[in-house]
Protein backbone atom coordinates (compact mmCIF):
# COMPACT_ATOMS: atom_id res chain seq x y z
CA UNK A 1 0.00 0.00 0.00
CA UNK A 2 1.54 3.35 -0.99
CA UNK A 3 1.56 6.31 1.42
CA UNK A 4 -1.11 8.21 -0.48
CA UNK A 5 -3.58 5.31 -0.34
CA UNK A 6 -2.70 4.75 3.32
CA UNK A 7 -3.46 8.39 4.16
CA UNK A 8 -6.75 8.18 2.30
CA UNK A 9 -7.71 5.00 4.16
CA UNK A 10 -6.78 6.51 7.53
CA UNK A 11 -8.77 9.64 6.70
CA UNK A 12 -11.78 7.55 5.71
CA UNK A 13 -11.58 5.59 8.97
CA UNK A 14 -11.24 8.81 10.97
CA UNK A 15 -14.27 10.35 9.26
CA UNK A 16 -16.25 7.16 9.81
CA UNK A 17 -15.37 7.10 13.51
CA UNK A 18 -16.23 10.79 13.84
CA UNK A 19 -19.61 10.27 12.20
CA UNK A 20 -20.31 7.25 14.39
CA UNK A 21 -19.36 9.18 17.51
CA UNK A 22 -21.50 12.14 16.47
CA UNK A 23 -24.42 9.83 15.73
CA UNK A 24 -24.08 8.15 19.11
CA UNK A 25 -23.89 11.55 20.80
CA UNK A 26 -27.10 12.69 19.08
CA UNK A 27 -28.77 9.44 20.13
CA UNK A 28 -27.73 10.02 23.74
CA UNK A 29 -28.49 13.72 23.98
CA UNK A 30 -31.44 14.22 21.64
CA UNK A 31 -33.86 11.29 21.83
CA UNK A 32 -37.50 11.78 21.00
CA UNK A 33 -39.22 13.42 23.95
CA UNK A 34 -41.85 11.41 25.77
CA UNK A 35 -45.19 12.89 26.88
CA UNK A 36 -45.91 14.07 30.41
CA UNK A 37 -49.66 14.25 29.88
CA UNK A 38 -49.49 17.98 30.58
CA UNK A 39 -49.01 19.15 27.00
CA UNK A 40 -45.24 18.99 26.71
CA UNK A 41 -42.59 16.30 26.33
CA UNK A 42 -39.55 15.54 28.41
CA UNK A 43 -36.36 13.54 27.99
CA UNK A 44 -36.23 10.43 30.14
CA UNK A 45 -32.89 8.79 30.96
CA UNK A 46 -32.42 5.37 29.36
CA UNK A 47 -35.44 5.87 27.11
CA UNK A 48 -34.78 5.79 23.38
CA UNK A 49 -38.17 7.26 22.55
CA UNK A 50 -38.01 5.40 19.25
CA UNK A 51 -41.14 4.74 17.27
CA UNK A 52 -42.16 1.19 16.47
CA UNK A 53 -42.77 -0.04 12.92
CA UNK A 54 -46.26 0.54 11.58
CA UNK A 55 -46.89 4.12 12.65
CA UNK A 56 -45.34 7.49 12.00
CA UNK A 57 -46.17 8.57 8.45
CA UNK A 58 -48.89 10.93 9.69
CA UNK A 59 -46.94 13.28 11.94
CA UNK A 60 -47.45 11.16 15.04
CA UNK A 61 -45.76 7.85 15.87
CA UNK A 62 -46.64 4.63 17.66
CA UNK A 63 -44.22 3.68 20.45
CA UNK A 64 -45.51 0.26 21.44
CA UNK A 65 -47.82 1.02 24.36
CA UNK A 66 -51.45 0.10 24.84
CA UNK A 67 -54.50 2.01 23.60
CA UNK A 68 -58.05 1.73 24.94
CA UNK A 69 -59.41 -0.87 22.55
CA UNK A 70 -62.72 -1.22 24.41
CA UNK A 71 -63.42 2.49 24.53
CA UNK A 72 -63.10 4.38 27.84
CA UNK A 73 -65.61 4.47 30.68
CA UNK A 74 -65.84 8.02 32.04
CA UNK A 75 -66.18 8.80 35.74
CA UNK A 76 -66.51 12.31 37.19
CA UNK A 77 -65.31 13.40 40.61
CA UNK A 78 -66.87 16.79 41.36
CA UNK A 79 -64.28 18.30 43.69
CA UNK A 80 -65.08 21.42 45.73
CA UNK A 81 -68.38 23.29 45.66
CA UNK A 82 -70.65 22.58 42.67
CA UNK A 83 -73.98 23.27 44.39
CA UNK A 84 -76.45 24.82 41.96
CA UNK A 85 -73.88 24.97 39.15
CA UNK A 86 -75.24 24.10 35.69
CA UNK A 87 -71.82 22.61 34.88
CA UNK A 88 -72.97 19.32 36.36
CA UNK A 89 -75.67 18.93 33.70
CA UNK A 90 -73.63 20.44 30.85
CA UNK A 91 -70.60 18.22 31.37
CA UNK A 92 -72.59 15.08 32.13
CA UNK A 93 -74.37 15.60 28.80
CA UNK A 94 -70.96 15.89 27.14
CA UNK A 95 -69.78 12.54 28.55
CA UNK A 96 -73.04 10.87 27.56
CA UNK A 97 -72.92 12.07 23.95
CA UNK A 98 -69.29 12.35 22.84
CA UNK A 99 -69.01 8.62 22.15
CA UNK A 100 -70.31 7.62 18.74
CA UNK A 101 -69.92 11.17 17.43
CA UNK A 102 -68.12 12.14 14.21
CA UNK A 103 -65.71 14.02 16.49
CA UNK A 104 -64.68 11.07 18.66
CA UNK A 105 -64.45 8.94 15.53
CA UNK A 106 -61.09 10.65 14.90
CA UNK A 107 -59.64 8.39 17.59
CA UNK A 108 -60.44 5.29 15.53
CA UNK A 109 -57.44 6.21 13.38
CA UNK A 110 -55.22 5.02 16.26
CA UNK A 111 -54.38 1.38 17.00
CA UNK A 112 -52.15 -0.91 19.02
CA UNK A 113 -49.33 -3.25 18.00
CA UNK A 114 -51.86 -5.84 16.85
CA UNK A 115 -53.62 -3.28 14.62
CA UNK A 116 -56.67 -3.19 16.90
CA UNK A 117 -58.14 0.30 16.65
CA UNK A 118 -59.65 2.51 19.32
CA UNK A 119 -63.45 2.22 18.88
CA UNK A 120 -65.83 5.15 18.58
CA UNK A 121 -67.27 4.38 21.98
CA UNK A 122 -67.37 6.24 25.31
CA UNK A 123 -69.57 5.22 28.25
CA UNK A 124 -70.46 7.67 30.99
CA UNK A 125 -70.32 5.38 34.01
CA UNK A 126 -70.98 7.50 37.08
CA UNK A 127 -69.90 10.32 39.36
CA UNK A 128 -69.24 11.23 42.95
CA UNK A 129 -68.44 14.35 44.97
CA UNK A 130 -65.50 15.35 47.14
CA UNK A 131 -65.94 18.33 49.44
CA UNK A 132 -62.37 19.65 49.70
CA UNK A 133 -60.83 16.50 51.22
CA UNK A 134 -57.38 17.68 50.08
CA UNK A 135 -57.93 21.43 50.50
CA UNK A 136 -58.09 24.10 47.83
CA UNK A 137 -54.55 23.76 46.43
CA UNK A 138 -54.00 20.29 45.04
CA UNK A 139 -50.60 18.74 44.41
CA UNK A 140 -50.33 16.03 41.77
CA UNK A 141 -50.11 13.46 44.57
CA UNK A 142 -53.25 14.89 46.20
CA UNK A 143 -55.16 14.53 42.95
CA UNK A 144 -54.25 10.84 42.81
CA UNK A 145 -55.36 10.58 46.45
CA UNK A 146 -58.76 12.04 45.50
CA UNK A 147 -59.14 9.35 42.82
CA UNK A 148 -57.92 6.58 45.11
CA UNK A 149 -60.31 7.66 47.86
CA UNK A 150 -63.29 7.58 45.49
CA UNK A 151 -62.35 4.05 44.41
CA UNK A 152 -61.28 2.60 47.75
CA UNK A 153 -64.38 3.94 49.51
CA UNK A 154 -66.61 2.28 46.93
CA UNK A 155 -68.10 5.58 45.75
CA UNK A 156 -66.81 4.68 42.29
CA UNK A 157 -65.87 1.23 40.99
CA UNK A 158 -62.27 0.21 40.36
CA UNK A 159 -62.13 0.12 36.57
CA UNK A 160 -58.95 -0.47 34.58
CA UNK A 161 -60.84 0.68 31.50
CA UNK A 162 -62.02 3.86 33.16
CA UNK A 163 -60.89 7.48 32.98
CA UNK A 164 -61.49 9.30 36.27
CA UNK A 165 -61.82 13.07 35.86
CA UNK A 166 -61.18 15.26 38.91
CA UNK A 167 -63.21 18.37 38.06
CA UNK A 168 -62.49 21.30 40.38
CA UNK A 169 -64.65 24.28 41.26
CA UNK A 170 -63.28 27.76 40.58
CA UNK A 171 -61.97 28.25 44.14
CA UNK A 172 -59.58 25.29 43.73
CA UNK A 173 -56.17 25.32 42.06
CA UNK A 174 -53.50 22.74 41.25
CA UNK A 175 -50.08 23.66 42.59
CA UNK A 176 -48.01 22.15 39.77
CA UNK A 177 -49.13 24.76 37.25
CA UNK A 178 -52.88 25.19 36.72
CA UNK A 179 -53.56 28.47 34.86
CA UNK A 180 -49.85 29.07 34.22
CA UNK A 181 -48.61 25.87 32.56
CA UNK A 182 -51.75 23.86 31.82
CA UNK A 183 -55.55 23.83 32.06
CA UNK A 184 -55.79 20.07 32.49
CA UNK A 185 -53.73 16.90 32.25
CA UNK A 186 -53.96 13.12 32.27
CA UNK A 187 -51.79 10.34 33.64
CA UNK A 188 -52.04 6.89 35.20
CA UNK A 189 -51.05 5.22 38.46
CA UNK A 190 -51.42 2.00 40.39
CA UNK A 191 -54.40 2.14 42.74
CA UNK A 192 -55.32 -1.00 44.69
CA UNK A 193 -53.23 -3.10 42.33
CA UNK A 194 -54.82 -1.79 39.11
CA UNK A 195 -53.42 0.60 36.50
CA UNK A 196 -55.90 3.48 36.79
CA UNK A 197 -56.13 6.30 34.24
CA UNK A 198 -57.16 9.67 35.60
CA UNK A 199 -57.23 13.35 34.71
CA UNK A 200 -57.28 16.75 36.36
CA UNK A 201 -59.47 19.43 34.76
CA UNK A 202 -59.56 22.83 36.43
CA UNK A 203 -62.35 25.36 36.20
CA UNK A 204 -61.41 28.05 33.64
CA UNK A 205 -63.44 30.61 35.59
CA UNK A 206 -60.39 30.81 37.84
CA UNK A 207 -58.26 32.14 34.97
CA UNK A 208 -60.42 33.02 31.94
CA UNK A 209 -57.59 34.57 29.93
CA UNK A 210 -55.53 31.37 30.23
CA UNK A 211 -58.08 28.57 29.95
CA UNK A 212 -61.21 29.94 28.24
CA UNK A 213 -61.48 30.57 24.50
CA UNK A 214 -64.46 32.88 25.13
CA UNK A 215 -66.00 34.46 28.20
CA UNK A 216 -69.53 33.62 27.06
CA UNK A 217 -70.25 29.96 26.38
CA UNK A 218 -72.92 28.40 24.16
CA UNK A 219 -74.50 26.79 27.23
CA UNK A 220 -74.50 29.97 29.30
CA UNK A 221 -71.75 28.82 31.68
CA UNK A 222 -68.32 29.99 30.55
CA UNK A 223 -66.45 27.81 33.02
CA UNK A 224 -68.30 24.63 32.08
CA UNK A 225 -68.15 25.41 28.37
CA UNK A 226 -64.39 25.89 28.69
CA UNK A 227 -64.05 22.66 30.66
CA UNK A 228 -65.87 20.75 27.90
CA UNK A 229 -63.01 21.33 25.47
CA UNK A 230 -60.39 20.43 28.09
CA UNK A 231 -62.23 17.23 29.02
CA UNK A 232 -62.44 16.25 25.34
CA UNK A 233 -58.70 16.95 24.98
CA UNK A 234 -57.73 14.72 27.92
CA UNK A 235 -60.23 12.00 27.00
CA UNK A 236 -58.92 11.53 23.47
CA UNK A 237 -55.32 11.54 24.66
CA UNK A 238 -56.13 8.94 27.30
CA UNK A 239 -57.91 6.75 24.74
CA UNK A 240 -54.90 6.76 22.40
CA UNK A 241 -52.04 7.08 24.92
CA UNK A 242 -53.33 5.87 28.31
CA UNK A 243 -49.93 5.02 29.81
CA UNK A 244 -47.95 7.79 28.06
CA UNK A 245 -46.08 5.30 25.88
CA UNK A 246 -48.20 4.78 22.75
CA UNK A 247 -48.99 7.63 20.33
CA UNK A 248 -47.03 10.90 20.35
CA UNK A 249 -44.67 12.88 18.14
CA UNK A 250 -40.95 13.67 18.46
CA UNK A 251 -41.66 16.57 20.82
CA UNK A 252 -43.75 14.38 23.12
CA UNK A 253 -47.01 15.94 21.90
CA UNK A 254 -50.03 13.62 21.98
CA UNK A 255 -52.87 13.78 19.46
CA UNK A 256 -54.92 16.55 21.11
CA UNK A 257 -51.77 18.55 21.92
CA UNK A 258 -51.09 18.85 18.20
CA UNK A 259 -54.40 20.69 17.70
CA UNK A 260 -54.73 22.56 21.01
CA UNK A 261 -56.72 25.81 20.82
CA UNK A 262 -57.70 25.30 17.17
CA UNK A 263 -61.43 25.04 16.51
CA UNK A 264 -61.99 25.06 12.76
CA UNK A 265 -65.18 26.57 11.41
CA UNK A 266 -67.67 27.90 13.97
CA UNK A 267 -71.25 29.14 14.18
CA UNK A 268 -73.26 31.28 16.59
CA UNK A 269 -75.17 29.68 19.46
CA UNK A 270 -76.81 31.66 22.27
CA UNK A 271 -74.52 34.63 21.69
CA UNK A 272 -71.36 32.54 21.71
CA UNK A 273 -69.29 30.54 19.26
CA UNK A 274 -69.78 26.80 18.84
CA UNK A 275 -68.39 24.27 16.40
CA UNK A 276 -70.29 21.03 17.05
CA UNK A 277 -73.52 19.63 18.45
CA UNK A 278 -73.31 16.64 20.77
CA UNK A 279 -76.72 15.38 21.82
CA UNK A 280 -78.93 18.46 22.13
CA UNK A 281 -76.16 20.89 23.13
CA UNK A 282 -73.77 23.05 21.17
CA UNK A 283 -70.14 23.10 22.28
CA UNK A 284 -66.90 24.81 21.28
CA UNK A 285 -64.40 21.96 21.41
CA UNK A 286 -60.88 21.94 20.05
CA UNK A 287 -59.97 19.88 17.01
CA UNK A 288 -58.11 16.56 17.23
CA UNK A 289 -55.27 15.08 15.16
CA UNK A 290 -56.31 12.58 12.50
CA UNK A 291 -53.76 9.76 12.14
CA UNK A 292 -54.32 9.32 8.40
CA UNK A 293 -53.65 11.03 5.04
CA UNK A 294 -50.45 12.58 6.32
CA UNK A 295 -52.08 13.81 9.54
CA UNK A 296 -54.22 16.90 10.09
CA UNK A 297 -56.42 18.68 12.65
CA UNK A 298 -60.16 18.19 12.23
CA UNK A 299 -63.53 18.17 14.01
CA UNK A 300 -64.58 14.85 12.48
CA UNK A 301 -63.29 11.93 10.46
Amino acid sequence: MNVSRQKMLLLAVAVSLLMSTASAQVSRTAPDLVPTGKGWGEAVEHSTGKAKPGGGANGISYHGGSVMTSGPNVYYIWYGNWAGNTAVTILTDLAQNIGGSPYFNINTSYYNGSSVHVPNHVAYSGSTTDSYSQGTSLSDAAIQTVVASAINSGRLPKDGNGVYFVLTSADVTASSGFCTQYCGWHTHGTISGTDIKYSFVGNPDRCPSACEQQTTGPNGNAGADGMASIIAHELEETATDPDLNAWYDQRGAENADKCAWTFGSTYQSSGALANMKLGTRDYLIQQNWVNASGGFCAKSW
